[in-house]
């Protein structure tokens, strides 16, 4: 294993660094310090091609263009949507900044974790390499109480598993809820629709939506509707909602697996959280191309983002996960890349 730095430019006066671990075969992935940057992942397929499957920019300036749409960023925060203008922990009223419509607040306000440039440490190991990143969020940033001191390491080894680790404190009673909001394409980010891929989520129920994307209060059975992915099918149609996942609250387990046809590459996805975010990118149509001038198109990537379910605090019925004074966040993600 090998991990390689690189300037990718500059933000805010600050240099921006892209560190690129690399495996005993060749696969590799490359990470931003801005905004925690998922850049690039490059695995091969069936016949041993290489091809980078995430969807992402060439420089700091066309993620910063298209920074309302997240690309491989980490987010916080709070991952999805917060209806209401805020919640309330316990007597206290929290308000939130609505960046999202008039009352909808989405992926962390108007400056979220992925508009930071986070410290950065690199440790080469010999099956393993890491990229820990650190952050700062002081009391009240964008409307949420407590200092809060965010550590997030990405990992990647041999065995093509691209490990995401989540640890933060508070000292004021706070809500968070950390994601990655990498786009994937198992045909190469330079691909065509992923209409065509396949996918499998361990979810017995999903969150139906209204039309500002807020979920219903009770979460609704997937069988006999187009939210079933029980059973591996084609994604088909474009989808933006949360499914909650079947397992023991915080248990490790799969969450959904992946699979392009033509490139014969899948995707495995673990986790301990409760939910998953299927989104199918029907709204990418950007004026920024992606990486080698590959335009964006709707459908051209999905996105699987791990998280507690959207709007939580506002949910009763469901079970609530504050971050309490001095109680450690602690959750593991990991996408683990094949072929067959």
């Amino acid at each position: 294993m090998s991990i390689s730095k690189r300037c990718f430019g500059s933000f805010g006066g600050k240099e921006v660094f892209a560190y690129t671990m690399t495996n005993k075969e060749g696969s590799s992935v490359t990470v931003l310090d801005y905004g925690g940057i998922i850049q690039s992942v490059r695995v091969p397929d069936r016949n041993g091609i290489f091809g980078d499957v995430v969807c992402g920019f060439d420089t700091v300036d066309d993620y910063v263009t298209e920074r309302r749409a997240y690309f491989g960023a980490l987010i916080g925060r709070c991952g999805n949507r917060i209806s209401g203008g805020g919640f309330n922990i316990g007597d206290l009223r929290v308000n939130v900044a609505n960046n999202e419509g008039p009352m909808t607040h989405l992926h962390g306000g108007n400056v979220g974790f992925n508009r930071k440039i986070w410290d950065a440490d690199a440790h080469e190991n010999e099956k393993e390499d890491e990229i820990v990143l650190t952050l700062f969020s002081p009391d009240m940033d964008e409307g949420y109480p407590g200092n809060l001191s965010v550590k997030v390491t990405y990992s990647f080894s041999d065995d093509r598993t691209l490990g995401i680790h989540y640890e933060a404190r508070s000292d004021a009673d706070t809500y968070l809820n950390l994601t990655n909001h990498a786009y994937y394409n198992l045909n190469g980010y330079d691909g065509n629709s992923v209409m065509g891929q396949e996918l499998m989520i361990n979810a017995d129920y999903y969150d139906d939506v209204d039309g500002f994307l807020i979920p219903e209060k009770e979460p609704k059975k997937v069988a006999g509707t187009e939210f079933d992915f029980r059973v591996m099918r084609p994604i088909g149609r474009t989808y933006d909602h949360n499914f909650h996942l079947n397992g023991p609250s915080g248990g490790y387990r799969l969450a959904c697996s992946a699979y392009d046809p033509e490139s014969g590459r899948t995707m495995d996805v673990f986790t301990d959280l409760p939910s998953v975010q299927l989104y199918t990118a029907g709204g990418m149509n950007g004026k920024t191309a992606f990486k080698d001038s590959v335009p964006e198109r709707p459908r051209h990537a999905f996105c699987l983002e791990t998280q507690n379910p959207p709007d939580l605090p506002n949910r009763p019925n469901l079970t609530q996960r504050f971050l309490l004074k001095g109680e450690k966040y602690d959750t593991v993600t990991a996408m683990k890349f094949g072929t067959r």
